[in-house]
């Protein structure tokens, strides 16, 4: 159950899922209270110093971050998160240039498919998923299921210096859009 003093709400993208983090500071009392997904994995109460750190870790990989307190004038305070050690914007910005996404539906159920480029590792849904890999004429391709499905990750040339490897998710054969 969420206490009213929530001040900071931050939704952070992970290869295992999509995380909500909510921070809660009772100005008066000192008190700190860090949700991630509804579920309070830090409380403090009655702190004496208003401004500070809380750290902890979210997701399945036990990624580590940081909700940081500043005074800005008086009794009014600036709430920023940090994850993996970088400003969330900076953070973002990273995992975008390491990862693929893709939201779709499979048997009428909605299903994210995360591809991180650097281990060519396949989370569905949150789960780590059995691949196969092969060398194909034209780049690589990475096989695998979901429920009856047969799924394919293509990386390609995009053919220009700049444009570096184009990742397609074809599930049945059929071209998936990348978000």
């Amino acid at each position: 159950m969420l206490c009213g003093d929530i001040v900071g709400m931050w939704d952070v993208a992970l290869s295992d899922g999509v995380y909500r983090i909510e921070f809660a500071h009772g100005t008066t009392t000192g008190k700190r209270v860090v949700y991630v997904n509804g579920k309070e994995v830090v409380r403090k109460d009655w702190m004496f110093k208003l401004v500070g750190r809380e750290t902890f870790t979210v997701g399945g990989l036990d990624t580590r971050a940081t909700v940081n307190i500043e005074a800005i004038s008086g009794f009014a305070y600036e709430y920023s998160l940090e994850v993996g050690g970088k400003s969330l914007e900076k953070f973002v910005h990273d995992r975008a240039k390491i990862t693929k996404t893709w939201l779709l539906k499979v048997d009428g159920q909605d299903c994210r498919i995360v591809l991180e480029k650097d281990t060519m590792d396949v989370w569905c849904n949150g789960q780590k998923t059995e691949t196969t890999g092969e060398f194909v004429d034209d780049g690589t391709e990475t096989h695998f299921t979901l429920g009856e499905h047969e799924c394919c990750i293509t990386a390609t040339s995009s053919g220009r210096m700049k444009g570096g490897i184009v990742h397609r998710l074809l599930v049945d054969g059929e071209a998936v859009p990348t978000l």
